[in-house]
């Protein structure tokens, strides 16, 4: 399997679409700060709106923009006037909680779907810890206008191939348009299908990002980088061989300290701490399903012995293996 297949089955993330919002200026969310097993997310489906960032200038988003916080950080969004916003309303929809500042059927500013990606929090390391705090992803094609039907044909190259950047952007509008003709009907299994397509979106989300280069730092700004991305892949396909850094440089073409300097400055963390936390990952996966000895697990993951085993998975979790195996069996 490539990385991110690894990483999503290490750590399964889920989706659960929660509200969608129609509203007409003036408008403002407030987000509180969640949990470490969620993820909240936006999906602006029609109309413009405004992300505050702290001291700095908002963020303007647009019809198609994706909006997740991978730390679950409060925010706020809202239209920009500075006018107090109007009291929404809240009804059930065929599938979903409407909240409303606009008469039913008639044109809002704002089309927002919102919701939140499901992880454990104790497998959700790789991702809270190694995505930024704010990811914005806007899946626009090369050739394309923002408002361009989902199925517009990507710009391809001299092979008649689209290039990945736009096939992952071309996917990904494909995906919200469906998400947006299923939150409008009224379909069997309409909420159902919403949640899965809701975690399809986290998937396609993170590989439109890493393609085309939509985060400066973190894992996907290593995966975006071909002089790097051999050391990822050989990290995520096989955590149990005993990897130096000099054998990470080398699958890159790199001296050891090219590499690490490298990584450094892309990852924001050392490979080797990478490492680990994929192998804690991993250990975690054979806890959870398999009835191996802990000496067993050690062994999977890459580790001479029991006890260096012992110390790193309780240093990275808080827990034993053995507490973590009873409190999965009791979950």
């Amino acid at each position: 399997m490539d990385w991110l297949s690894h990483l999503l089955e290490l750590a399964p993330v889920s989706g659960q679409v929660e509200f969608r919002c129609r509203f007409g200026a003036p408008w403002r969310i407030e987000h509180a700060q969640d949990g470490e097993g969620a993820i909240p997310y936006h999906v602006v489906l029609s109309g413009t709106a405004l992300l505050d960032q702290g001291g700095g200038p908002p963020l303007h988003l647009q019809a198609g923009d994706v909006l997740l916080f991978p730390q679950g950080a409060a925010h706020t969004l809202h239209d920009g006037s500075g006018k107090p916003a109007q009291a929404s309303r809240s009804r059930p929809g065929a599938h979903l909680v409407l909240k409303e500042t606009v008469a039913s059927g008639a044109d809002p500013d704002l089309d927002l779907l919102c919701g939140r990606f499901l992880i454990h929090p104790q497998q959700g390391r790789l991702i809270r810890d190694y995505l930024p705090s704010q990811l914005v992803i806007r899946p626009v094609l090369a050739d394309a206008p923002a408002d361009a039907p989902a199925d517009a044909p990507a710009d391809t190259g001299l092979d008649g191939t689209a290039s990945a950047s736009d096939d992952s952007a071309r996917r990904l509008r494909q995906l919200l348009l469906l998400m947006r003709n299923e939150a409008s009907g009224d379909g069997l299994g309409g909420r159902a299908l919403l949640n899965a397509l809701s975690a399809a979106l986290f998937a396609l989300v993170l590989r439109h990002a890493s393609v085309a280069g939509a985060v400066p730092t973190g894992l996907l700004a290593v995966a975006g980088e071909p002089r790097l991305a051999p050391a990822l892949d050989a990290m995520f396909q096989d955590a149990a061989y005993p990897w130096t850094l000099e054998a990470l440089a080398q699958r890159c073409n790199m001296s050891r300290a090219t590499f690490v300097r490298h990584f450094q400055s892309r990852i924001g963390r050392p490979a080797m701490a990478l490492l680990t936390d994929i192998r804690m990952a991993l250990a975690l996966d054979h806890l959870k399903k398999t009835t191996m000895s802990t000496a067993a697990v050690a062994e999977a993951v890459g580790y001479q012995s029991e006890a260096a085993f012992q110390r790193a998975f309780k240093q990275n979790t808080g827990q034993t293996p053995a507490a973590a195996r009873a409190e999965w069996r009791a979950a």
